[in-house]
Formats: structure tokens, C-alpha cells, sequence
């Protein structure tokens, strides 16, 4: 895995290359020489965060009966539309 790093600036001016470098490793963007984004391919991003998960996955994660959740009840009342 190669990490590279481009400023902003480089970045801006050929995306491209970001692009082909991100294919074989994290690519750091630096603002004023500080890392501020890293970029990467979406493989390596799936890897990272264990790939995409849905609602249930989600729904069913452990200690969710900790969790405290009360929504807002809406009140959503339908009304003629006014075509004026």
C-alpha cells in the first residue's frame, strides 16, 4: 500500500491523478500543509468500514435496547391546494 499526499491546490488541478494514486492507497489532501481529507478507493473504503449494512444489521446491533429513542409524533394534515 502506497500513501500519498497532494495539496489542495494539486489536487484541484488533476483530480485524475488523485484518482489513479488512490487505487493504491490512501491519498492525504493537505490545507496549508495540514492533512485535512484523506481519499480513498471505494474498495478500501468498504474493507475499512466493514462493508455497506442495512437496516436490519443496523436495527439489530447489540445493546440497542439501551439506546433511548422517542421521536416527535407528526401531525400532518392535508389541505387543498392552493392554485392561485
Amino acid at each position: 500500500m502506497t500513501i500519498s499526499t497532494l495539496s489542495s491546490r494539486e489536487f484541484n488541478q488533476d483530480t485524475s491523478r488523485a484518482k489513479k494514486a488512490a487505487q493504491h492507497g490512501p491519498v492525504f489532501i493537505t490545507d496549508r500543509g495540514e492533512p485535512a481529507h484523506v481519499l480513498l478507493s471505494i474498495e478500501q473504503y468498504r474493507k475499512l468500514t466493514g462493508g455497506p449494512r442495512n437496516i436490519a444489521d443496523a436495527l439489530a446491533m447489540p445493546g440497542d435496547a439501551d439506546i433511548e429513542f422517542d421521536p416527535p409524533r407528526l401531525n400532518i394534515r392535508l389541505r387543498p391546494a392552493d392554485f392561485d
